[in-house]
């Protein structure tokens, strides 16, 4: 077996299935792939089941917000006061016992407000509308975080997803076709070097819960480097810090080219979360909120953590946080610690994929790497993975695969992204 053999096998490799590029690196056999996918999904925790789904709660003429409903684009139009004063349907709940929480902080948060379906079973309308709704997320980075979520971790047939562990027999529309492991499952959607979740093979596959420790040492950058903002400058060398510590203690690291995300998701901290967006400060209470993170000396890290919430009196951003703005955030915050895409064989062993990618060249961005050369790798990440229903050979029609182009080419049009066809129309 070559070293990138093993890299792939022991790194969760549902990446490397879903990039056809990463199995045709040199000395990796393909035929490994689907073996290590079924032992990435054997990790799964068992999922709760609350057999009362309800669904999102329902926008009203009284209380619209951007006004977007059934996965259609809103006013982008935000400063709004979320939940509004009286909106009762969208008050604070927290989970249940049998509720689906997962990594993402902010959706988190929407499911504990029902604007999206409180026991955790959304679909791509619930998340398209949430977006916009509570964050002012632009439309067209709304839809591509839904496709890549859904693709990844969900079923393109239903578009229902799990926003925190397997829950394929009520997402899948037939569950004996593969499992879908919702956004817990390692490197699809979520990967390593999470900003508050510990690195799946570092915590017997636990890559959701909170981590008070990773809390406590994101605050510490954003005392240090911007005293006490959780910006740009904190997020970029704590993401640096987070990428060091994998490669010096988690041997099956593994960060590849969706890893981008990662960077985007650490730019909500700025942009999205405080109170009008990036108007607003993005200071600890604002955090602890949507973290969940409570001060508590006998807590790892000294924080423990309670459902999220969005905090009281809390405004939407004011302008809509389109896929042009979190590109040049993606690339700001890459540039000023740039890191090698690929993966460990072995503690503090790291090797750089070097089959090209869009614009990731030996194993990097390039220097000269413009927003617009990362607005189309996102195209290209968001229309070259196979979706998790297709873990096992079917004869599923084309136009599944095409579930992700027939979303994403209506927003990508005229923007000088090479498209792939639509082969559903």
């Amino acid at each position: 077996m070559t070293t990138l053999d093993f890299l792939l096998l022991s790194s969760a490799v549902s990446t490397a299935w879903g990039y056809g590029w990463v199995a045709g690196q040199a000395g990796v056999d393909s035929s490994l792939l689907r073996e290590a996918r079924y032992a990435n999904h054997k990790r799964q925790n068992s999922c709760p089941f609350n057999p009362d789904h309800k669904g999102a709660a329902p926008y009203s003429d009284t209380y619209p917000y951007t006004g977007a409903k059934n996965g259609l684009p809103g006013s982008q139009k935000g400063g709004i006061k979320v939940p509004a004063d009286g909106d009762t349907a969208h008050a604070y709940t927290p989970p249940g016992a049998n509720d689906i929480r997962g990594p993402c902080p902010g959706l988190n948060a929407a499911a504990n407000h029902n604007f999206l379906s409180h026991d955790g079973i959304t679909n791509f309308n619930e998340l398209v509308d949430a977006q916009q709704n509570v964050y002012n997320v632009g439309y067209d980075l709304a839809v591509l975080l839904a496709v890549l979520g859904i693709q990844a971790d969900g079923d393109v047939v239903t578009t229902k997803l799990s926003i925190g562990c397997d829950a394929t027999s009520r997402t899948a529309l037939l569950p004996l076709l593969g499992s879908q492991p919702g956004l817990n499952g390692h490197n699809k959607f979520e990967g390593d070097t999470s900003l508050t979740r510990t690195d799946y093979f570092l915590n017997d596959g636990d890559n959701y819960s909170f981590n008070g420790s990773l809390f406590a040492e994101m605050k510490s950058y954003a005392d240090s480097v911007s005293g006490g903002k959780f910006d740009l400058n904190a997020l970029a060398a704590y993401r640096s810090r987070r990428y060091d510590d994998s490669v010096q203690t988690n041997p099956n690291f593994f960060f590849g080219p969706l890893s981008l995300l990662l960077f985007g998701a650490a730019s909500f901290l700025y942009e999205l979360f405080p109170s009008y967006g990036n108007a607003g400060t993005p200071d600890l209470a604002t955090m602890k909120s949507f973290f969940g993170a409570v001060e508590d000396s006998s807590a790892p890290g000294g924080w423990r953590h309670v459902p999220e919430k969005i905090p009281e009196n809390w405004f939407s951003r004011v302008a809509p946080y389109t896929n042009s703005d979190v590109t040049r955030e993606i690339l700001a915050m890459y540039l000023q610690y740039p890191k090698l895409f690929g993966g460990n064989i072995g503690t503090n062993n790291f090797n750089g994929l070097s089959t090209p990618f869009g614009i990731i060249r030996d194993g990097t961005l390039p220097t000269e790497a413009t927003a617009s050369d990362v607005f189309c790798l996102l195209y290209q990440l968001g229309t070259s993975a196979v979706p998790s229903s297709l873990s096992v050979v079917t004869d599923i029609t084309a136009a599944l695969l095409n579930f992700s182009v027939g979303k994403l080419n209506p927003l990508f049009q005229n923007q000088g992204c090479a498209l792939k066809p639509d082969q559903t129309q």
